[in-house]
């Protein structure tokens, strides 16, 4: 038999990958009588499930109205249409 069929295969795992939870923005236009946004609110509305997790906003969908946004990380799509929608985004 080969060589290479022979040794065992080992792939590679970053140590350092950071995983966020993931909320995009047609999941921020669905919350009702909502002006600031963070992820307390977030949790509390169920829109993420792990407390110690950072957040990050995704810019899938349309944001019809000005929002305070903060989170952990924006994606930059997101970070635009948060503020051509009038709202302001704060990085935690």
């Amino acid at each position: 038999m080969p060589l290479q069929r022979r040794v065992p295969k080992r792939g590679f795992t970053s140590p350092f990958k950071k995983e966020y939870q993931v909320v995009n923005l047609s999941d921020l236009e669905r919350l009702e009588a909502v002006t600031t946004v963070d992820p307390a609110v977030l949790r509390e509305k169920g829109l993420i499930k792990k407390k110690g997790l950072p957040v990050k906003i995704l810019g899938s969908g349309q944001l019809t109205r000005a929002l305070q946004v903060s989170a952990h990380a924006f994606s930059k799509s997101a970070k635009e249409k948060i503020e051509s929608a009038g709202g302001k985004v704060t990085v935690l």
